[in-house]
């Protein structure tokens, strides 16, 4: 994690700022695009829509941050890790891990 972060004030992926590791998880045996995949499905109702320049003035739309409460992602990590993560999406009415049919738009 620290090599991946080291130059955030450079990338715009990290939207040219450096970056405070507020909580870490440890998972086994899971793919790491599957569970990137997993984390982008659950919070898509929740991803930052930003338009930034990166350091040669090209715009860039970063799709790596969602707008979601520590305790939400917590919760979501530990339905990875139990397997009860399908069918949950993240309400941002509600701030809360729903199923995905009581989503309301």
């Amino acid at each position: 994690m620290e090599t991946r972060i080291a130059a955030a004030a450079k990338d715009a992926t990290y939207l040219l700022a450096d970056v405070e590791v507020v909580a870490t998880y440890k998972l086994h045996n899971l793919n790491r695009t599957r569970l990137e995949n997993i984390f982008h499905r659950l919070f898509s109702a929740a991803q930052l829509d930003l338009t930034i320049e990166d350091c040669f003035g090209h715009p860039v739309k970063p799709r790596e941050w969602f707008l979601v409460p520590l305790h939400v992602i917590d919760e979501a990590v530990e339905r990875i890790r139990d397997g009860s993560i399908t069918g949950f999406a993240y309400d941002p009415q509600t701030a809360r891990l729903v199923s995905e049919g009581a989503i309301k738009a």
